[in-house]
């Protein structure tokens, strides 16, 4: 169970939690809806961790939304959650957490790096580490991940103490302001692509040992871990400089540590910060092929892009370079609200797999606590807020409808060719 944690971890504690609080300081204007937020957003996690736990006990193997959905409702259905992974659930969020750590590593230690290079080499070090073999990956990604955990955590206490012997708290607003229902919908939005992690270990869980009992634990101690340090994080960053000085940054992390301990405190965080998005990147890039590797051996997607005998060493070429394109093509802000929509869309449908007459039938039910309040929380709360964003955000949500369009074109070219083939 400890590397199917470390693997949760990994994904979740990414470019979000660094990025994510700048940008929904700037929309509701005051820290204390925006912690709310992250409360909340923890919350909906939670629910869909346990919701997919419990899908993974009845339809094992890996592929995570796409295996689900391929099963239980239509192999198109499945695809276009295979779709979604691939650009949306890895592919940008890939390119997220390296322009993140261009943002955070830029004047932060003394020497700047051409614009791209650390980002894009940051990229091809994961397709080296888990296009090779898969043994080695896990154990770099096991000790990144525990040093990323405790250098965070130290963090947070020694934060905790700076704030709580000065005066900097004193001129924030403690109230939660006139926040607007469809402002706080979008920034669970936001705060939706932080959380997206928790459910990694979903997607290899066919190579999990006792996956039926070692997921569960695996996603929910992961996503419960998580939360805490998220909230926790963001109090420190939000609490450390007048809101002038932190709203809309994205290295909103670097700015909070610089009015909290100057310079060195700034680059000991930036470290910190750099760690959490390389590891953020190697378990993307690990994680990510798996599913085209299902979707391959399923016939959906060319056959060479299916596991070898160790690693599926093509579709880690494959997100390699869509990650790289990616990368150079896009901006931090719109990849986040993009990313964070079709994301949305694509678990909740996931997650009301539960709710099918076959699921609902078999031995022992769906296997989710609280059921049908659990996963009914998760879809009606994460289907409300890709509802308000497209009104707040037409163009990114538009983006992600034209994504769905052209991945059921594909779908359809590549069904009528196989079908002419046989």
């Amino acid at each position: 169970m400890g590397s199917a944690s470390a693997l949760v971890a990994a994904n979740m504690i990414g470019a979000g939690v660094f990025t994510t609080s700048g940008f929904a300081l700037a929309d509701l204007g005051s820290p204390i809806p925006v912690l709310i937020a992250w409360v909340v957003g923890g919350v909906l996690a939670l629910c869909g961790a346990l919701s997919y736990a419990g899908l993974a006990k009845q339809i094992p193997g890996n592929g995570g939304e796409y295996l689900f959905l391929s099963r239980t409702v239509h192999p198109l259905v499945g695809f276009l959650a295979g779709w979604v992974s691939l650009l949306a659930g890895f592919t940008a969020p890939i390119a997220v957490a390296a322009h993140s750590l261009e943002a955070y590593t830029r004047g932060s230690f003394g020497f700047e790096l051409p614009s791209g290079v650390l980002g894009a080499g940051a990229i091809i070090l994961a397709g080296l580490t888990h296009g090779i073999a898969r043994a080695p990956g896990l154990r770099l990604q096991d000790i990144a991940v525990a040093a990323k955990l405790i250098a965070i955590l130290a963090f947070i206490v020694i934060g905790a103490m700076v704030l709580g012997r000065g005066e900097s708290i004193a001129s924030i607003p403690m109230s939660t302001g006139d926040v607007s229902i469809s402002a706080f919908a979008v920034t669970l939005v936001w705060i939706s692509f932080a959380y997206s992690g928790w459910n990694a270990a979903v997607y290899v869980a066919g190579e999990l040992d006792d996956p039926a009992r070692t997921l569960p634990r695996a996603l929910v101690l992961a996503t419960l871990g998580v939360t805490l340090i998220y909230v926790a994080l963001n109090a420190v960053f939000l609490f450390s400089a007048p809101i002038s000085e932190l709203a809309g940054k994205a290295e909103i992390g670097a700015v909070a540590a610089e009015a909290l301990g100057g310079p060195v405190a700034r680059a000991a965080l930036s470290g910190v910060v750099a760690l959490g998005l390389l590891t953020s990147i190697s378990a993307m890039v690990m994680i990510g092929p798996r599913v085209y590797a299902q979707m391959a051996e399923d016939g959906v997607l060319p056959r060479s892009l299916a596991a070898g005998r160790d690693a599926p060493h093509r579709a880690v070429a494959l997100q390699v370079s869509l990650s790289l394109v990616a990368f150079f093509m896009s901006e931090l802000r719109d990849l986040l609200l993009y990313v964070g929509f079709l994301l949305g869309l694509s678990a909740a449908a996931t997650v009301s797999c539960l709710f099918m007459k076959s699921m609902r039938e078999q031995d022992g039910g769906p296997g989710v606590p609280g059921f049908p309040w659990v996963p009914g929380i998760f879809i009606v709360t994460t289907l409300g807020s890709a509802g308000f964003m497209v009104q707040r955000q037409p163009t990114q949500a538009a983006a992600g409808v034209v994504t769905l369009a052209i991945g059921a074109v594909v779908y359809y070219i590549g069904t009528r060719r196989r079908s002419a083939s046989v």
